[in-house]
Parts: structure tokens; C-alpha cells; sequence
């Protein structure tokens, strides 16, 4: 176990800083979009037909992500978990963000994906994980339940990280002179799917344990006797 944690730790750490890393200079290249020259990549969407609905969406996505995905990286942080006030605050900011601007703007983005059909139906797949997780993330916060809100709130950073992910495979796969609308799909499937499954893998859902039957708690033996674990426990709580 000691083991595990001294080579997860590291792993931790290497991964958000690479997240963080790649977040930046996404929002970087993207600055692009909001002069008044138009982007390669919007050129090549050329002609859409409402041209300015696609802008606006497109600008929205770029904002709402370059929030959304620095700011879940900042809410699993330990210093940010340990205060609950400033945890509870950023949260809402990123699920309002979420909820609000980047799902709804990346589902119009994805009727004219690159790609065609596969991949319009990766992008709302990962909008689809992305909006319910965070749903629930706020459903089981409010309701105390840490431990799936934890594995909620890993689904949303996971989806999130795959345009990182995505952007990282295309250009290996640009170096590798793979097929342009091959490594375009596989881009995005497996780290949308990937991702998904990791988060599962990791966090596995909790079972809620049954209480015992009434009938067994009657038939139980009754010991008027302390056990010796708990006259020992209830001793070291009273400073005995």
C-alpha cells in the first residue's frame, strides 16, 4: 500500500500539471477565434448558415471552457477540499458555467463537427456525461454524500481533460502520417470512452448496505457485558 501511494502521488501531480498545462495553451490558440481575422479552423467551416449563431457558440465554448477546466482541477486540490466555504462557492461558479454555457454551446458545435455522424455523436455523448455528472455532482454535494459526489465531480473533470487528451493524439498522429479523418475519430472516441472508464475503474459505485432484518436484531443474544474493543475505545473517549 505504501508502495501504491509513493508512485500515485507523483502520477497525481504529473497529470494535473499536464491538464493545467495543455488547458493553457489551448485557451492560447484559441484567442484566435475572437479577432477580427478568421481562424484557419473557421475557414474551414465555411459557409455555415448562420454564421454568426456559430461564432457566438463557438466563442461561448472557448471562454466556458478555458473556466470550467482549470477551475475542477482547483476543486480536487487539498487546500481548496479543506475549505468548505471556498470549495462550495467554486463549485457552484463551474457547475453554473457547465451547466449553463459550455454543454449547450458544445452540443451546437457538434451538429457541424468534423467528421460527420461519428463524430457529432461523440461530442453530444461527452456533453451527455458531462451534463448529468455534473447534475448529479451537485445532487449528492447538497445531500452530504461525499464519496459519490467525488466519483461525479472525476466524470466531469474526465470529460473535460479529452480535449487535452484528443489535442495531445492528433499530433502524434499528424507526426505519424496517420489517415486525417481516421485519427480524427479515434481522437475523440477513445478518450471520451477512456475516459469514462477510467473514472469507473477507480471509483467504483457504492453499495448501500442493507440493515438488518428486525427479526435477526430480536434473536440476537442479549449481553448485558460490554465487548472488551469497546470498553477499550469507550475508555480512550473519556481520557481513561
Amino acid at each position: 500500500m505504501r508502495v501504491r501511494s509513493w508512485l500515485l502521488k507523483p502520477l497525481r501531480v504529473l497529470v494535473l500539471v499536464a491538464l493545467a498545462a495543455g488547458s493553457a495553451a489551448i485557451t492560447a490558440a484559441s484567442l484566435a477565434y475572437f479577432g477580427e481575422d478568421l481562424a484557419p479552423f473557421v475557414v474551414e467551416k465555411l459557409p455555415l448558415p448562420l454564421e454568426d449563431v456559430w461564432m457566438l457558440a463557438l466563442r461561448t465554448h472557448v471562454v466556458a471552457a478555458a473556466v470550467c477546466l482549470p477551475g475542477c482541477l482547483l476543486l480536487i486540490l487539498g487546500g481548496v477540499v479543506r475549505r468548505p466555504r471556498l470549495h462550495r462557492w467554486l463549485g457552484r461558479v463551474i457547475a453554473t458555467a457547465v451547466l449553463l454555457a459550455l454543454v449547450p454551446s458544445g452540443l451546437y458545435l457538434s451538429w457541424f463537427a468534423k467528421g460527420g455522424g461519428p463524430s457529432t455523436v461523440g461530442f453530444m455523448l461527452s456533453g451527455a456525461i458531462v451534463a448529468t455528472a455534473m447534475v448529479q455532482g451537485v445532487r449528492t454535494a447538497r445531500a452530504r454524500r461525499f464519496v459519490e459526489h467525488r466519483r461525479w465531480v472525476l466524470h466531469v473533470l474526465a470529460q473535460l481533460s479529452v480535449a487535452v487528451t484528443s489535442r495531445a493524439m492528433l499530433i502524434a498522429f499528424d507526426a505519424a502520417a496517420v489517415d486525417e479523418q481516421l485519427a480524427y475519430l479515434v481522437s475523440l472516441w477513445v478518450p471520451v470512452v477512456g475516459s469514462f472508464g477510467l473514472v469507473e475503474l477507480l471509483c467504483p459505485r457504492t453499495r448501500t448496505r442493507t440493515a438488518p432484518s428486525t427479526r435477526r436484531i430480536h434473536e440476537a443474544p442479549v449481553d448485558a457485558r460490554p465487548a472488551p474493543v469497546l470498553a477499550y475505545d469507550l475508555r480512550r473517549a473519556h481520557g481513561g
